[in-house]
């Protein structure tokens, strides 16, 4: 167990304990298994998608803070995990040649890394077009002082996120207004961009910032009520199991969005993956919109009349109801 990992598993059982839930119970509500779960509290493994462990933190209630800690630990805990190389690999392997790509194995190391990086907040944005700072009508906003000329981004803790939050607020976005950029921000930045048409990066650029203080686009959206309504409309033929699984996977909340570890992203009420986006000719902005989401992933239901194509949810589908 590394350092890293200890304190990642030691933020989870304090969790867990505070809660006053066994791992099988949470483990349904989260849809991991109550043995996962116990396998991450007690460090003896690290989970490769940051998603369970967002949904199991929810599940016990976490702060925003809370969240914005664990996500950095098990940030951390995950690039040392993936840096890790058996003695006897590092033996019997040929060597590799320097004109070679890098194993996959350093890559993900090297994207983790950046990935914590970027979380203590050490790393400088510029924008992809290198213009500078607009100097014209938003010249007075904050997000235009030098203080906040960087894009604003992950792991950040400032009155530029303040800013940030507030102009995300005033689109009706739902999120708490605390100055801390951490994965309850990031979603709300994400799909503000999306219904903007801006591209998905994550970051407050200077496209972002114009399209906030413009309000270019609207975050509102549908209550979990009117979610729950559709679904069972729609999954006439198992709607309690449906419901259970759009509760996992993004409970209820038609903008919510999450990145995987190796850089792709799930999207909406039934966490559509970018693949299967690909497969069903939509976009991100279509998986953003309710009728949508609801209808495309019956039609993933309907090859085998079930529910593989959410795994990590899986726990769900046993009984969604019992405790």
């Amino acid at each position: 167990m590394t350092p890293h990992t200890d304190k990642f598993a030691a933020c989870l059982r304090m969790l867990k304990d505070r809660s006053g839930q066994g791992y099988e119970r949470l483990g349904r509500q989260a849809g991991a298994s109550g043995s996962s779960l116990h396998r991450y509290c007690s460090g003896k493994s690290v989970p490769a998608d940051y998603r369970v462990v967002h949904s199991f933190a929810k599940v016990c209630g976490a702060s925003a803070e809370e969240l914005r800690e664990l996500h950095q630990l098990w940030a951390l805990a995950d690039a040392a995990r993936v840096d890790e190389a058996p003695p006897e690999h590092a033996e019997t392997s040929p060597p590799v040649a320097a004109t070679s790509a890098p194993p996959r194995r350093r890559w993900y190391a090297a994207l983790a890394i950046a990935i914590v990086v970027l979380l203590a907040g050490g790393l400088v944005w510029v924008t992809a077009d290198g213009s500078e700072p607009d100097s014209g009508r938003y010249a007075d906003r904050m997000l235009f002082s030098p203080a906040c000329q960087p894009p604003v981004s992950m792991g950040q803790h400032d009155e530029c996120v303040t800013e940030v939050q507030n102009l995300l607020v005033a689109a009706q976005g739902r999120l708490s207004v605390d100055g801390s950029f951490g994965p309850e921000t990031l979603r709300r930045v994400t799909a503000f961009q999306i219904m903007a048409g801006l591209p998905a990066r994550g970051v407050v650029d200077e496209a972002t910032k114009n399209a906030l203080y413009d309000h270019r686009a609207s975050l509102a959206g549908w209550s979990a009520a009117m979610v729950e309504q559709r679904v069972r409309a729609v999954f006439t033929e198992a709607p309690d199991t449906a419901v259970a699984i759009a509760r996992c996977a993004s409970f209820l909340d038609p903008l919510w969005v999450l990145p995987n570890t190796n850089g792709s992203r799930n999207w909406g009420i039934f966490q559509i993956s970018d693949a299967r986006l690909l497969d069903l000719g939509g976009t991100p902005r279509q998986a953003f919109d309710p009728v949508w989401n609801i209808d495309a992933a019956h039609r993933l239901w309907s090859a085998h009349h079930d529910f593989h194509d959410w795994p990590s949810c899986s726990a769900a589908l046993q009984n969604p109801q019992s405790h």
